[in-house]
């Protein structure tokens, strides 16, 4: 076996996935959706990448779909090496602050409808753990971001609107958090699992919350304003450990050393 295939290469971090292989002279195998193919050739080494984000709410079903549905068909029908499946770490957020290892038990409500994604990633989780013959292994994200023009994200967004003016405002409080993880490191992880042959789950991700004050600050240093709403009590968030990524060899960028750079960066400023 040999080579790698992106299902979900159309998405963010499966496109950057890609492009990262080719990159380095691999072949990878991209199927489109409802591709038959899938399951007639050597899949190889599988990202499996598929997956909602922002619209799983209004598109339950098709959350199941791309989470459960189509990797099960892969876990049973298809030929492949090894499969690392993409979740996230909101599965720890209602464990609160103490959250965020790889070993915690999760928790769920089952009649909460923002939950359908939440138990979907977990049940994508158990089926590559569990039913793979110890091919699979899971890696969850936290909060993926790139800096390029067009990304999207409140973080890009932000600086999107930098370029644009001095003053911004967001209708989100200061206290909220976020564990910020550049898409770079995102694709660093996932290689690093890949070719290390990681086992279980890992979190890819940076390993510390950053407020919106702390954004707020960053800019702020850097000439800008950005003004948020009211604070107000914030339940407390998981924070993810990170000594199995670490181990692999990836320590992701500080985000808000990222941001200061971008902001400081000659005619970044085009209002």
């Amino acid at each position: 076996m040999s080579g790698f295939t992106i299902i979900g290469a159309g998405g963010f971090i499966g496109g950057r996935l890609a492009q990262a292989l080719r990159a380095r002279g691999e072949a990878v195998y991209a199927p489109a959706r409802g591709e038959s193919d899938l399951f007639e050739r050597d899949l190889g080494q599988v990202f499996y990448c598929a997956g909602l984000t922002g619209d799983f709410a209004v598109r339950p079903f098709d959350t199941v779909e791309a989470h459960v549905t189509l990797l099960a068909q892969v876990l049973a029908k298809a030929r492949f090496q090894r499969l690392i499946y993409l979740s996230s770490t909101r599965l720890y957020d209602s464990l609160g602050a103490a959250g965020g290892d790889e070993t915690d038990i999760l928790a769920f409500d089952p009649a909460a409808p923002r939950n359908v994604y939440d138990l979907s990633k977990a049940l994508g989780e158990n089926l590559t753990l569990a039913r793979s013959d110890g091919r699979g292994a899971v890696a969850r994200l936290s909060n993926v971001f790139d800096l390029a023009e067009g990304a999207s994200g409140f973080l890009p967004e932000l600086l999107q609107a930098a370029r644009r003016s001095r003053v911004l405002s967001r209708d989100s409080v200061p206290g909220a958090v976020r564990d910020y993880i550049h898409a770079d490191d995102v694709v660093a992880g996932l290689l690093a699992m890949a070719d290390q042959q990681a086992q279980g789950v890992v979190n890819v991700a940076r390993g510390e919350n950053v407020s919106n004050a702390d954004l707020a600050r960053v800019f702020a240093e850097a000439g800008w304003t950005l003004n948020l709403a009211a604070d107000r009590p914030m339940p407390p968030a998981p924070v993810c450990a990170t000594e199995r990524l670490r181990a692999l060899g990836v320590t992701p960028s500080d985000a808000r050393i990222l941001l200061r750079d971008a902001l400081s960066a000659p005619g970044f400023f085009q209002g």
